[in-house]
């Protein structure tokens, strides 16, 4: 499942690449070092937000994949987590991490693409 998940996020990108003007990539982590992290405590809704700022500005509000390549959880038994690009914007993003229920997680970390059509 993995594998067809990471094969499929590959395949994503490369059609988002075909016709971008411009493409810039980088990566993301958090862990309890974060300020505000709380994934690692208690039950229930819990989220972390952290700023992405692009290196360079696009023209325009490019579009922006995320990707998650490491994850150390707790219990795996209990894991229900979501990443998501929230406030795009032409000079950067956040990646939101929710969690809830009993899962915790010591660490998270990924890659994203931002491309402008």
């Amino acid at each position: 499942m993995k594998r067809l998940f990471l094969v499929a996020a590959v395949l994503f990108c490369f059609a988002l690449t075909a016709n971008a003007q411009q493409v810039l990539t980088g990566s993301w982590y958090v862990d309890k070092d974060t300020p505000g992290y709380t994934l690692d405590k208690n039950v229930g809704d819990r989220t972390v937000d952290i700023e992405v700022v692009f290196t360079r500005p696009f023209s325009s509000k490019p579009e922006v994949a995320l990707s998650v390549s490491l994850i150390d959880e707790v219990d795996p038994t209990q894991m229900r987590y979501q990443v998501s690009a929230k406030s795009v914007s032409r000079d950067g993003f956040t990646v939101q991490i929710k969690v809830w229920s009993e899962t915790k997680l010591n660490a998270l970390g990924g890659f994203w693409v931002a491309v402008q059509q």
